[in-house]
């Protein structure tokens, strides 16, 4: 069993790094037919392909959180854009792109740098809510495992109430408010004065 998870480890880093590399070559040509300088066209198979590992490793980081929504979106997306990406290009045959193309071509940097930075958010809003429990008391173990004895004890009677009855406290008035000799004023408004001539 130890073998066959081996031999699919490597088989799968084997696929991985060959379609990685098919798809970079084909994604940075689609680049360059869409008016994107050749000295960087090669970023952009690393925006798309950038944007598809982060959502991974955030679909795997928040596999029990529900966030892990949002990249699972995002892989899909990405991924669907790759996938796009590189049939255009086949397409294409290396003649120039409609310039509608090169518009969704061009907007995809940015769309990417909003997702992968609310996806940076999103994993450091995850981290702050999910506390670290702290450690239990390290006394409420030692106070399980001594032997505790039970002493036998006869409980105090309960003391009985006694016949003498405590006088009630004489009852005072309550003095009567002392009267205002003059009426309170209610507060003046601001006057408005002119200023000026």
């Amino acid at each position: 069993m130890r073998l066959a998870r081996v031999f699919a480890v490597l088989v799968i880093v084997g696929v991985g790094a060959a379609a990685f590399r098919l798809s970079f070559a084909t994604l940075r040509d689609l680049a360059k037919l869409a008016h994107i300088p050749a000295s960087d066209a090669w970023l952009f198979p690393l925006i798309i392909d950038g944007t598809i590992v982060q959502a991974t490793a955030g679909a795997l980081v928040l596999a029990k959180s529900a966030e892990r929504k949002f990249f699972t979106w995002v892989l899909v997306v990405g991924a669907l854009v790759s996938v796009a990406g590189n049939s255009i290009h086949a397409v294409a045959a290396g003649k120039e792109l409609p310039a509608w193309l090169c518009a969704i071509v061009a907007a995809i940097a940015p769309i990417s740098l909003l997702v992968d930075t609310h996806g940076l958010a999103v994993l450091f809003r995850a981290s702050q809510s999910n506390p670290v429990p702290a450690p239990a008391p390290a006394v409420a173990e030692a106070e399980e495992d001594a032997p505790t004895a039970v002493e036998e004890f006869e409980e105090p009677a309960a003391p009985e109430p006694s016949a003498s009855v405590v006088p009630a406290a004489p009852v005072i008035p309550v003095a009567q408010p002392i009267p205002v000799s003059r009426p309170v004023q209610p507060p003046l408004l601001p006057v408005s004065v002119p200023i000026g001539s």
